[in-house]
Order: C-alpha cells, then sequence, then structure tokens
C-alpha cells in the first residue's frame, strides 16, 4: 500500500511514516497541500491521511477538489478538533474515516487498512487462493493449514496483488505501491521478493504473465 501523508507537526509527521513504514508500506509525507496536489495528481496512491489545517490552506477544501474530480482515494482525516459538526462536515466533504489527535499510531494503521479493504474489495476478511488462505486482519497466511510467516516486504507484496487479484499487475505498479518518492529501488527487487513468496507459499501462488507482470494463481 502506498500512502499519502498531509501534516504539518514535523514530530507527529515522522512517526506516523516511520510507523506505517514499519508495517511494509510506502508513505510519501508532505506539510504543505501545494507539493501534495502534484504528488496526488501523479501517483496512484491507496490511501490519504489528511490533517486539516496546514500552513497554505485546509485539508476539507483539498478533499472536496478530490471529490469533485472524481477522485475515490479512500481518505482518513487527521485532526485536534473533536466536534461532532466537525466530523459531520468531514465526512460530508467526503472522508471515509475520521481520527482525533491525539491518537494510538496503531489506530492509524487499522484505520488505513479498513478503509482501503473497503475500497478495493477485500470486506470478506480471508482469501483462498488454491492451498492458500490470507487472513488480512491481523496479517496471516496459510499453506494447507500451516501458518507461514512472511515478512512485511512479502506481505505487501501479497497485498498489492490481492487488491487487484483479477487483474495482471506490472512489476511497476507493484514498485509505487511499495516504496515512496526518493526511495531507491534495485532492478530486480520485485522478482526477488516474488521468489521468496514462492518459495514460501508455492510456485503457482504468484504467476508470471510474460511482459505484462503478476496476478495471484487461481
Amino acid at each position: 500500500m502506498r500512502v499519502l501523508l498531509i501534516e504539518d507537526e514535523p514530530h507527529l509527521g515522522s512517526a506516523v511514516q516511520e510507523h506505517i513504514r514499519a508495517s511494509g508500506h510506502a508513505v510519501d509525507w508532505f506539510e504543505r497541500l501545494e507539493p501534495a496536489e502534484h504528488a496526488v495528481r501523479t501517483v496512484s496512491y491507496d490511501a490519504l491521511l489528511l490533517d486539516l489545517h496546514l500552513p497554505d490552506g485546509r485539508g476539507l477544501d483539498f478533499l472536496r477538489k478530490l471529490r469533485r474530480r472524481g477522485d475515490a482515494l479512500p481518505v482518513v482525516i487527521l485532526t485536534a478538533r473533536d466536534l461532532v459538526s466537525d466530523r459531520i462536515e468531514g465526512l460530508k466533504a467526503g472522508a471515509d474515516d475520521y481520527i482525533v489527535k491525539p491518537f494510538d499510531l496503531d489506530e492509524v494503521n487499522a484505520r488505513l487498512e479498513a478503509v482501503s479493504r473497503r475500497y478495493f474489495g477485500k470486506a470478506v476478511p480471508i482469501l483462498q487462493i488454491g492451498p492458500v488462505e490470507l487472513e488480512w486482519e491481523p496479517k496471516v497466511a496459510r499453506l494447507d493449514g500451516r501458518s507461514v510467516e512472511l515478512s512485511a516486504r512479502e506481505w505487501a507484496v501479497v497485498e498489492v496483488l490481492g487488491r487487484r487479484r483479477r487483474s495482471i499487475v506490472s512489476k511497476e505498479q507493484i514498485e509505487d505501491a511499495l516504496y515512496a518518492f526518493g526511495e531507491e529501488i534495485e532492478s530486480n527487487t520485485i522478482e526477488v521478493y516474488v521468489s521468496r513468496v514462492r518459495r514460501k507459499l508455492g510456485r503457482d501462488f504468484i504467476r508470471t504473465v510474460r511482459g505484462l507482470g503478476y496476478r495471484l494463481g487461481e
């Protein structure tokens, strides 16, 4: 999952970014709306964490612009304002969820993954692919009923393919989902992770579509 974070408090933004990264996701963090606007137009994000009061504008205005142009990006609002009227305004503007500061960092991850499941067809908590069973929360993979441990990055690859399980996913799409701006990516990184997942869950769990990318096996 690749997350866009817009938050102008340096300590909070850094803590949220590192916590989400530790779960195997990529995070692009901006403290202002202007560069975030450029990013959201050029990158296919899986979720947005949005503060309401930024140095160059209101988060709700940014959200309304997204929705007016038909962008269905899942949005979780982060704010210190906890009035019911503020929450209603945010939800009416198109937010999917609302977290009031101060908050637990584990809750942020849980809320992100919850709204992402609703958008990307993972509302069903368990996905069966042949002998492999994937339980999205709490991130458990089983092969023939036996638990298999995946690293954060390996699970992230499985999650990207699971989101688009009826489609072919290119190597570039997987890279975009796993890595934020500025992160170095070796040319064979995705192939390495795919190979590791196959060793753990079976050769046919991830199928290669020559010249196009990957998809989960049937």
